[in-house]
């Protein structure tokens, strides 16, 4: 009999983390995929990304709604509190072999308190990495909760064994997410027409000569600055004058001041070069940062992606503090001169060769055969 292995994907970003594994997972005669999509992957407002997910074949086993508005400390915890009361029951129905939890977003210790609290194998993706903000503090402790541990980087192995857990279960498998980088990576061109085919918000721009992609989250442990930090951003992409691609910001405590700034200053600067979009198809998303002439921002992508696809990064502030990087990625504050003349440097820079620091591009199939095969416990209990 196939096990049953039970995926929660919680926000937009988690599915392109994932997505050649649920194939894999999907294709292998020996394991069953069900498939929970919960938080802020179900909300239009933060990109929904289930009319992607199904788009892709892949069937949904149920849907979580958990999300409490606010986008504050506050609100964080109780939808994460939702969670845990509401993946309990899912977990209880569908009776899975292993439930896998990804990476460190605030509301995926719910999915691991959820299952590990009911005796059912938890497996932790891309744990050991380091940011300095909650995100850490929730990766670690999904961490100690889980049975089993697929890490992106042999820095992050060592890391997840530090924190004591057993080697034989730490296992380096690099991140789906490059699997889906190197399939575009020699793509010499963009094939579509972002603007004609996912709209967004903002005037058309002339992109085809060079553009930029800006993805900037808010930090949840400096979430009343995230106005005053997204307008300096702002500022030094409309000085700049490029053609930029602009992403909405995640549901993490103070998005809603970074969504403001971002309304406001559209209202009352109606900047000429910035297009704005909710979402896009993983692999088209790929396509648009491997042609692009930078990434600008504070998104993970720039660190784990763009560095297989060699594409410069201007990370601004501590969101990525400490996190693994390639030489694509420079390091700025939120100061609106200091973005300006990096951003200008990116752009004038060639892309930088390929590293394979979060994986080869062969995590899926890797992920899917280590599930088939490990033996799966609940326990950290060691028999003598």
């Amino acid at each position: 009999m196939p096990r049953r292995i039970c995926v929660v994907v919680t926000a937009r970003p988690s599915y392109s983390r994932i997505k050649t594994a649920l194939s894999a997972i999907q294709e292998h005669p020996d394991l069953e995929l069900q498939l929970v999509i919960a938080g802020s992957a179900l909300l239009d407002r933060y990109g929904n990304a289930v009319d992607f997910i199904e788009k892709d074949g892949f069937p949904i086993a149920a849907k979580v709604f958990m999300v409490l508005e606010g986008e504050n400390p506050t609100t964080m915890a109780k939808t994460t509190g939702l969670g845990v009361m509401e993946l309990t029951n899912v977990f209880y129905n569908l009776k899975p072999d292993a439930v896998i939890t990804i990476a460190d977003r605030f509301e995926t210790i719910a999915t691991s308190i959820a299952a590990a609290y009911q005796n059912i194998p938890l497996v932790h993706m891309q744990g050991g990495e380091v940011t300095g903000s909650i995100d850490e503090k929730v990766r670690h402790a999904n961490t100690k909760l889980a049975d089993l541990h697929l890490v992106c980087s042999e820095d992050a192995r060592e890391r997840v064994i530090k924190l004591g857990e057993d080697p034989a279960k730490v296992l380096n498998t690099g991140c789906p997410s490059i699997d889906l980088a190197k399939q575009v990576l020699h793509n010499s061109s963009l094939d579509f027409d972002p603007v004609e085919k996912y709209g967004g918000v903002g005037v058309q721009l002339d992109w085809k000569s060079g553009y930029i992609v800006v993805m900037q989250h808010p930090v949840t442990t400096e979430y009343k600055e995230a106005k005053l930090q997204i307008l300096e951003t702002l500022r030094a992409i409309r000085d700049l004058n490029y053609p930029a691609f602009w992403f909405w910001p995640n549901v993490d405590a103070g998005s809603d001041g970074t969504s403001n700034g971002i309304r406001s200053f559209r209202e009352m600067e109606n900047p000429r070069n910035i297009h704005f979009f909710k979402n896009m198809e993983p692999d088209d998303f790929l396509k648009l940062l491997k042609n692009a002439r930078a990434l600008v921002g504070n998104s993970s992508a720039g660190l784990r992606e763009c560095s297989f696809l060699g594409t410069p990064v201007v990370n601004i502030g501590n969101r990525q503090n400490r996190r693994l990087r390639a030489n694509n990625v420079t390091d700025v504050p939120h100061d609106r001169q200091l973005i300006y003349e990096e951003v200008e440097k990116a752009i004038a820079h060639d892309n930088y060769k390929s590293s394979d620091i979060y994986g080869d591009g062969d995590s899926g199939k890797r992920i899917a055969d280590i599930l088939s095969s490990e033996k799966l416990t609940f326990s950290k209990t060691i028999t003598y």
